[in-house]
């Protein structure tokens, strides 16, 4: 009997799959893909014209060359240049329509966000509902190219991140909620841009050779920055959650998690690794530097728009500039 189910349960998928109306250029039905073979799949393929544009760090002149030189954090050792050369030419490599593994990647971070067994039409403003701008994924990931999506993949398809992909995304998509007396401030974002903004920060953070130290440690590269990026969502999401921020307190609090990505990259890998581990002090909120309270309260009530992607600012030494 259990068989017969089985067969008549896989046939009933089909044909909802079908009904669907997912036909064409979808790649609905295509298998979900994991971080492992998606990156396998680039360590193979050729990127040479996105490695072209890559520049690994970031150019510094006259004093400021001479102070990182001196106090600065130490370089990446040479067995692992290849590794983030291969990270950054990821960041360089656009959304390709053609390629059947960047279209499972984008069909796999929607299936898991939405919790769904089936895919959707690769344009449409099914898009938005995730959080990206319009409904075109490949136009919001100017400045991450595929590494963008290849970190929201690593959040979604890891057994230890999906619960709190899933926590960060359920609050992106909060409701208004009225009662008699009080309204609960809308405290909704833009999942997937919010997500393309901190690949960008934690870019610019192994750019400018912040994420070194780390690197050398543990003789990995690619697993250093998506650590990050997850410890990063994970900073921002409790501060926006427990401290009720909203959209406009978006440019404020990117500028915050950028300070902390590139001076406490440490602090904020340990937060990450206590909340995977389950200890109860990683449920408490990471104190806001000095800078932070003063901006918080100067910039109190002030309007603030939600930054599109590449609209960051970046203060770096030098010609220093994001990709």
């Amino acid at each position: 009997i259990s068989e017969e189910l089985q067969r008549a349960q896989e046939e009933w998928e089909a044909v909802e799959e079908i009904q669907s109306g997912l036909g064409g250029p979808s790649a609905g039905a295509a298998p979900l893909i994991s971080f492992n073979e998606a990156l396998q799949y680039f360590q193979t393929a050729d990127l040479s014209e996105c490695r072209k544009k890559v520049q690994a760090t970031v150019r510094r002149q006259g004093l400021a060359a001479l102070v990182h030189f001196l106090f600065g954090p130490p370089r990446l050792q040479p067995q692992l240049q290849g590794e983030r050369e291969l990270a950054l030419a990821m960041a360089q490599c656009g959304l390709d329509d053609n390629e059947r593994v960047h279209m499972r990647i984008l069909q796999t971070i929607y299936k898991k966000l939405m919790r769904s067994r089936f895919g959707c039409p690769r344009y449409g403003a099914h898009w938005e509902e995730l959080g990206f701008q319009g409904a075109d994924p490949g136009t919001d990931l100017r400045g991450t190219g595929m590494l963008g999506l290849m970190q929201m993949l690593y959040f979604v398809m890891d057994s230890q991140m999906l619960p709190l992909a899933h926590e960060i995304f359920r609050l992106s998509q909060h409701e208004t909620q009225a009662s008699a007396v009080t309204l609960v401030p809308l405290q909704n974002f833009p999942f997937c841009l919010m997500s393309v903004n901190i690949t960008r920060i934690v870019i610019q953070a192994l750019r400018e050779e912040c994420l070194s130290r780390e690197c050398n440690r543990r003789q990995q590269v690619i697993a250093v920055l998506n650590d990050l990026y997850a410890a990063a969502f994970l900073q921002l999401y409790r501060v926006w959650k427990w401290q009720h921020k909203t959209v406009a307190d978006s440019g404020f609090l990117l500028k915050e998690l950028e300070f902390s990505t590139k001076k406490k990259p440490k602090q904020l890998l340990k937060s990450l690794e206590a909340y995977v581990n389950g200890n109860p002090a990683a449920d408490g909120l990471q104190q806001l530097s000095p800078l932070s309270a003063s901006l918080s309260s100067s910039q109190a009530g002030e309007e603030i728009n939600f930054m599109g992607v590449c609209d960051l600012q970046v203060e770096l030494e030098g010609e220093a500039r994001l990709i």
